[in-house]
């Protein structure tokens, strides 16, 4: 049987003439309609079903977004980007300014927070407060009184800002007053499992971040610490080195690879151009969970759960008018370290934190922002386990830690500081020729203050513990120093006490890691004399680095490996070989139990 098939004008005719004969009916028959579709009875007043918010229905508070609970006080702006190391100074203000019964009004703060992502935006800020002061205004109404940035990227973000601060003078510059928590695995180099299973096969990658940037950091460290060349030029491309897409923020950098962005580059072996796609991102929480949840294929190459120390958040005020308004600064700082040890102790306070984390930074809800606030680990959209999140809060024990004041710590924010200063140097020397040193931009004694009057109420520092039986699983770098020691003996040579500061500063970032202290000789003398030598050479090391800072170097973090003779690298042939046999080989490594 032919079928009939309907123009669309014979369709729309049709479905009129429907709609025009039921339009008549229920005219010429209104009641018909109350059958049809019964209306509904008049409502009368009644009161309304409780409607729980799904952070609630999930056991989260709803942070309120209440006026400000100490009107009366001025107010403190406080910018700083997203990020869940700042989850004490979220619970010590209570919403987007200081609510009403929180720490921060308590302290005498009416803190307000305001989430800034761009570094460029922070500097200005803080230039116009500091303009501010200069004019006379106590307290100026624009600019930021406070920003908070990653503390290995401080020598960068401060010393464009202080170049122009210096000029009214040097009281209104910028300094470094305090740490409000740490990254502690979010921030990470991501790539495929077999960059993390053999480092030299990340040779030619391309990867997407924010260069000179605390992520970027983080895989300048892991390329140095494995000797593996970086390109600092993004418009080039070299298969021997990690290659670089420039990001304007570390969403961009997920997203880029998310995406699947690709680019011509320039071949710096050929001269010719070439599509490169970018496998590789450095980025933090939330951009790593859009990487394993929106495309996955990348594992955690590695991230500041290794290197523990690497990046504080800290906390930059002006000097001028810091200094006269020491009672509020204590105040804040009082307050942070407060809220810190309370989520230090309780679940519940870091699920308020998490509420408050939600409404100030306007992205996610409260349950995204306390599950990353824990390292987790799980699938990602190709099935692949990888490590997300990852933060800690600060406390004032913890701010002594960092600054060195306390006996047994080393200033952990000195060695970052410097050690990512001279990784940008080296790379960027038109941009960074130079740099302010660290007690130039450091200022502990609110710190001090606080710790001298007994402070908020503080729990013990969260340092890296170590079991005696833990033995590296997996090796996150292998370097070779230059540690000269007298012939025959295992005394360093005066030459050595530069390298060995060096090391140190490097392992004292890296202080979530097991440390293998690996000794080698050449082949003068016996092989047993050899290996006895060896082993008295690692010890020589590690009984230094004890020594030096006891806090980041506590029993069972450090082993030593005696191999003597048996390992060379090169001919005992000549005198230019035995002296790169003669070496120690430091392996940082994640522990097995």
């Amino acid at each position: 049987m032919a079928r009939i098939r309907l123009t669309v004008t014979a369709k729309i005719f049709i479905a009129a003439v429907i709609v025009g004969v039921v339009g008549v009916i229920f005219y010429l028959n209104p009641g018909l309609l109350g059958k049809v579709a019964p209306t509904a009875a008049q409502p009368s007043s009644n009161v309304p079903p409780v409607a729980k918010l799904p952070d609630e229905v999930a056991g989260f508070p709803t942070a309120a977004d209440l006026p400000p609970g100490c009107p009366e006080l001025p107010e403190v702006r406080f910018y700083h980007w997203a990020w869940n190391a700042q989850m004490g100074m979220m619970l010590a203000t209570g919403g987007k300014q200081a609510v009403a019964g929180s720490l921060m009004c308590k302290a005498g703060v009416n803190l307000k927070l305001i989430r800034e992502d761009n570094n460029d935006t922070l500097q200005a800020l803080l230039a116009t407060f500091a303009e501010g002061v200069k004019k006379g205004d106590a307290n100026p109404k624009e600019g930021a009184h406070f920003t908070a940035i990653m503390g290995d990227g401080s020598a960068v973000f401060l010393k464009g800002l202080n170049e122009k601060l210096a000029k009214l003078g040097p009281e209104y510059t910028a300094v470094v007053v305090g740490s409000a928590g740490y990254s502690r695995g979010e921030d990470k180099f991501m790539g495929p499992a077999a960059w993390k299973q053999n480092p030299q096969a990340s040779r030619g990658g391309l990867v997407a971040g924010v260069l000179r940037d605390g992520d970027w950091n983080i895989a300048l460290k892991w390329l140095g610490d494995n000797k593996i060349p970086n390109n600092p030029d993004e418009s080039t491309y070299d298969p021997d080195a990690l290659n670089w897409v420039n990001a304007t923020d570390y969403i961009e950098a997920a997203q880029k690879y998310v995406s699947g962005f690709c680019t011509e580059l320039k071949n710096v072996k050929t001269g010719v151009k070439e599509k490169h796609c970018v496998n590789g991102v450095v980025t933090w929480t939330p951009g790593d969970v859009t990487v394993a949840e929106q495309k996955g294929g990348l594992v955690s190459i590695v991230s500041t759960q290794q290197y523990r120390s690497q990046m504080p958040n800290v906390i930059i005020g002006n000097k001028a008018w810091m200094n006269k308004n020491r009672k509020l600064v204590t105040g804040m700082l009082s307050a942070i370290f407060e809220a810190g040890d309370k989520i230090k102790g309780s679940d519940d306070a870091l699920k308020q934190a998490a509420a408050v984390s939600a409404l100030v930074y306007k992205e996610k809800d409260a349950a995204y922002w306390y599950k990353y606030f824990k390292l987790s680990t799980q699938k990602d959209k190709q099935g692949i386990d990888v490590e997300l999140g990852g933060s800690a809060v600060n406390n004032l024990a913890d701010n002594l830690q960092l600054f060195g004041l306390v006996p047994g710590s080393t200033n952990a924010f000195a060695a970052t500081y410097t050690v990512f200063a001279d990784v940008v140097k080296s790379q960027y020397p038109a941009l960074l020729g130079s740099y302010d040193p660290f007690d130039k931009i450091l200022d502990t004694s609110y710190v001090q203050e606080l710790s001298k009057a007994g402070g908020a109420p503080t729990t013990a520092p969260d340092l890296a513990k170590f079991a005696g039986d833990q033995k590296v699983k997996e090796v996150v770098s292998r370097r070779a120093w230059d540690i000269q020691f007298a012939t025959g003996s295992a005394t360093f040579t005066p030459e050595t006490a530069t390298v060995m500061k060096a090391l140190l500063a490097e392992l004292v970032i890296a202080s979530g890691t097991l440390v293998e202290i690996h000794g080698h000789t050449d082949n003068q003398g016996s092989a047993e004399s050899n290996l006895k030598l060896s082993e008295e050479r690692a010890f020589a090391v590690k009984q230094w680095l004890e020594k030096q800072a006891p806090s980041a170097f506590p029993e069972g973090r450090v082993k030593v490996v005696a191999h003597g003779q048996t390992e060379p690298v090169a001919s005992n042939s000549d005198n230019a070989g035995k002296a790169k046999n003669r070496r120690v080989v430091i392996v940082l490594g994640t522990a097995a139990n």
